[in-house]
């Protein structure tokens, strides 16, 4: 007689997300690189997803491969009567591996990989059915401010 049918949280599908932008490193001065990158998101809850994430940089003369995983929470829900939100607001922290290669005159390269790990925040905005763009900024280590956009396709049904 006092039970209520309680309606289950539901959680936005997965989703696939291409980033580029620049990273701006601190290097007697700044010094900055553009990049590429893509990440994926799998939701454990409805504000929190998980995934990994690749960025290309490139250098003069060098480039550099970041790969991490993050952990991305949502300000708000983004699933809001079975579509996504018009806007959502999040934060994101990563970590993972830093990787440059360096090419010198003689043709010789060099190789060194350390840890890694970003953190910041950004909004992504729906643009269609499942379509998202945004704008995020993050700092991480090897030091470096990086500003990019996004677009994001959110998978299945």
């Amino acid at each position: 007689m006092f039970a209520h049918t309680a309606a289950a949280e539901e959680r936005p599908r997965p989703a696939l997300e291409l980033a580029a932008g620049a990273l701006f490193f601190a290097d007697d001065g700044v010094v900055k690189e553009g990049f590429v990158g893509g990440s994926a998101r799998l939701y454990v809850l409805p504000r929190i997803s998980v995934g990994p994430e690749i960025a290309f940089i490139q250098g003069e003369r060098h480039h550099h491969v970041m790969l991490t995983g993050n952990v991305t929470f949502d300000f708000v829900d983004p699933f809001s009567g079975g579509q996504l939100r018009s806007v959502t607001p999040y934060a994101v922290v990563g970590a993972g591996l830093f990787q440059t290669k360096q090419q010198f005159p003689n043709n010789d390269t060099f190789t060194s990989s350390e840890g890694a790990f970003t953190a910041g925040g950004g909004i992504r905005a729906r643009v269609g059915k499942s379509v998202t763009v945004g704008a995020e900024a993050r700092v991480g280590w090897e030091l470096h401010l990086r500003v990019n956009g996004t677009i994001g396709i959110q998978l299945g049904k």
